[in-house]
């Protein structure tokens, strides 16, 4: 099957007798004299259960065929690619392919180079293997390179006269030298060639063979389990955990292959359990290992080849964060002016290193990177290495997140940087480095660079937030607040804190963000940091609006407005006056919401941050509607809205939008409401932000029934109902289903609009 290693019974060059192939095996020199076989039966057995590999098998036979459109102009067809992926597999089961189809009348050759070992073969054994199996006795065979050559061209050339065309298999190839000497003078002949290397030296057809897809991986498995007992019922029993084990095999064939003989081995082993033994990364390219073959092996082969320039640069690649690591992060690394481009060909073309989704981009298969990881923690030299490479990313890293911060957050002291050509660059640097960046932010776990992955952290919470990436502000927020900092750093450690609430508070995990921010403002508290104190409770008291504690949420504005007036933080007093203005307009306090909100946009203006000046011109406007000032209620929200969409702020845009939607509605202008509710909730619905969108759909169910639509409002009603049920919010479930059962409509429009 496609899982088999790249190695198959050969002639064994070096003694004339057979050996195994050393792919991935712990190799036993074993000396059997016997016959050598005849040319027509050299090739090994296909391997049973082959699967998977179903279009490179039409791509190779195409480039062999016959007189076929697709055939290579050149005498040799190359698979390349990493150490146990199935190279040897496919190419032997494409020779017999060919064979069958009568292609290769002459017969086919099979000869393992061993390009790996120690001791690869050199050209004169290969000449000398081949000519025993084309039927020339050992005493015949000449002594020299040149002669060999050229008695095996002269015997392939008689052999093409008198039976036809033959297919030479040349497996395990390391370098051209190999080759070429075993390349036929006649035209007829064709050379199919297996190498962890490219070797463009040979102006061969490529085909460069990756891992499987993952469907075919748990094929792989399944087969192998059920042709060692066809009553193995243990992949069909429990997909998700095979689909798990295939993923930790890195969908690499040999690694599967490994893991079904550690099955096979042990029959009453469930799948579950192999899943949590190689669960541990640091551990798994030791735990896939069945006694005869394994993946640090398979590797070591790749690894040991390597001058001290390009296994340098391999060992810091397996550190790099993320799953791609791109030009940049490449040099930084390396402590280098300019990227290490000789170093990473050798890396390339050894397959170990492969070109990433796009240009300038690199990644390593998973169980490389794990390997490269481990050989960089062997040596003491290569652990302090690795600790300085990293250190110099991060520190890299912070510099310019920080600078491209300043150009998507508003506020006092922010503004353009020389890193960036504007705002637009610095957001196409951060989603280009973002699985990096993040990667590099959980550093934080790691004592050594606790303190710098923290600032990097806190460098990102403007941009995830942004960009709504609260899945990765969850995780690196979580790993900041909690790493370990010697000395303590309490300022940090709170805006970490702080950050995690808001991130939660986006995934709706609204009691856990209470905590979060409780945990921030007693961290601060202690530490004397007034303002931070303040920050705190006021981040404290939106995570308690949206848990209900409307009184709490309150006390908390007040408290953080008392605590950021004190310090005389114009900036933070604002936003306690907007949030504040939140809490109260939930109690129906409309008047005392709008002063809130009116205080909040005139102090924002006046530290010149228009972004929040809008949000608090936004919330000002429902309590103008609310108090049936509608006309200025449409200039808030129309002011608010010119705003968002000048920057780009899709989630601020739809939510102007449903407000706006609101005010019309009450004008009695139902089409254009019900046109502006539709808007945002399709663009809540594309943001992915459940909760506003079933809001903003509960808001147009209340405009249709009063424009007379009761169908289609039932239906608006039905799609919020869906998504409070999906987040389970009781509190939206018992308002939609109220609505839902209404005899008429909601002449107040009470659902709540989408928050800021």
């Amino acid at each position: 099957m496609s899982g088999d290693a790249d190695g198959a019974d050969t002639i064994d060059f070096s003694n004339g007798t057979f050996r195994g192939s050393t792919i991935g095996k712990k190799v036993e020199h074993h000396h059997h004299y016997g016959p050598m076989p005849h040319v027509e039966d050299a090739l090994p057995p296909p391997a049973a259960g082959f699967t998977g590999r179903d279009d490179e098998l039409g791509t190779l036979l195409g480039a062999l065929a016959p007189g076929g459109p697709a055939r290579s102009p050149s005498p040799v067809a190359a698979v390349v690619g990493l150490g146990g992926v199935g190279k040897t597999a496919l190419a032997v089961r494409t020779a017999h392919t060919a064979r069958a189809h009568g292609w290769f009348p002459g017969g086919a050759l099979f000869v393992d180079c061993h390009g790996y070992d120690e001791t690869p073969a050199g050209p004169e054994q290969l000449l000398e293997a081949l000519l025993r199996a084309l039927g020339v006795a050992g005493g015949h065979v000449p002594t020299t390179l040149d002669e060999r050559a050229g008695l095996y061209r002269a015997v392939l050339t008689e052999r093409a006269r008198t039976s036809g065309a033959v297919l030479i298999v040349v497996d395990n190839a390391s370098h051209p030298g190999q080759v070429r000497p075993l390349l036929p003078g006649h035209t007829a002949h064709r050379v199919l060639v297996t190498s962890r290397d490219t070797m463009p030296q040979l102006g061969a057809h490529l085909l460069h063979l990756d891992v499987l897809e993952p469907r075919v991986a748990q094929d792989v498995l399944h087969a192998a389990l059920r042709t060692a007992d066809p009553a193995d019922t243990r992949v069909t029993d429990d997909p998700a955990a095979v689909e798990q084990l295939c993923a930790l095999c890195g969908h690499l064939p040999l690694a599967l292959q490994i893991a079904a003989a550690l099955l096979v081995s042990d029959p009453g082993k469930p799948v579950p359990e192999l899943v949590n033994e190689l669960a541990d990364s640091t551990a798994v390219i030791d735990h896939l290992d069945d006694g005869e073959r394994g993946v640090r092996a398979a590797f070591d082969l790749s690894y040991r080849r390597l001058d001290a320039a390009p296994a340098r640069l391999f060992r810091l690649l397996g550190l790099a964060p993320g799953p791609e690591t791109g030009d940049e992060a490449m040099t930084v690394l390396c402590g280098a002016g300019a990227a290490p481009r000789r170093e990473l060909n050798v890396l390339v073309r050894a397959h170990l290193v492969g070109p990433g989704t796009v240009r300038g981009r690199w990644r390593m298969h998973d169980l490389v990177r794990a390997y490269a990881a481990d050989q960089g923690s062997r040596a003491e030299a290569h652990r302090a290495e690795g600790t300085a490479a990293r250190s110099r990313l991060l520190a890299h890293y912070r510099r310019l997140a920080e600078a491209a911060d300043r150009h998507i957050q508003t506020g006092p002291g922010r503004g353009p940087t020389a890193a960036f050509a504007g705002r637009q660059d610095a957001l196409d640097w951060l989603d280009g480095e973002r699985t990096g960046l993040v990667s590099a932010a959980l550093w934080a776990g790691d004592p050594a660079h606790a303190r710098a992955a923290l600032r990097l952290a806190l460098s990102l919470h403007g941009y995830l937030n942004w960009r709504r990436y609260f899945d990765d502000a969850v995780s690196v927020f979580r790993c900041a607040a909690e790493a370990v900092l010697t000395p303590p750093d309490p300022a940090g450690t709170g805006k970490a804190w702080n950050c995690l609430g808001l991130a939660l508070r986006n995934k709706r995990r609204i009691g856990e963000a209470v905590a979060a921010h409780t945990r921030a403002r007693a961290i601060c508290r202690e530490a004397g940091d007034g303002l931070g104190e303040g920050r705190s409770l006021d981040m404290l008291g939106i995570a308690l609006t949206e848990a209900r504690a409307f009184d709490q949420a309150i006390e908390a504005h007040e408290c953080a407005r008392a605590l950021a007036h004190a310090a005389g933080e114009v900036y933070i007093e604002a936003s306690t006056w907007n949030n504040l203005g939140r809490a109260l307009f939930k109690l129906g306090r409309f008047e005392e919401a709008g002063d809130a909100h009116t205080r909040a946009c005139e102090m924002f203006r006046s530290v010149g941050d228009g972004h929040r000046e809008a949000i608090a011109r936004n919330n000002l406007g429902r309590a103008l509607r609310q108090t049936g000032r509608h006309a200025e209620a449409v200039a808030a929200h129309t002011a608010a809205r010119a705003f968002f969409e000048e920057l780009g702020d899709r989630e601020r845009v739809a939510t102007t939008w449903n407000d706006f939607g609101l005010v019309l509605s009450a004008l009695g202008r139902f089409e254009e409401a019900v046109d502006a509710h539709t808007l945002a909730v399709r663009e809540y619905e594309d943001l992915r932000d459940q909760h506003r969108q079933a809001i903003a759909a509960n808001d147009l169910g209340i405009t249709l029934l009063r424009a007379g639509h009761r169908d289609r409002a039932v239906a608006a009603h039905r799609e919020a109902l869906a998504l409070y049920r999906e987040l389970a919010d009781e509190h939206g479930q018992g308002e939609t289903l109220r609505l839902l059962t209404a005899a008429g409509p909601d002449t107040t429009g009470a659902t709540g609009e989408t928050e800021e």
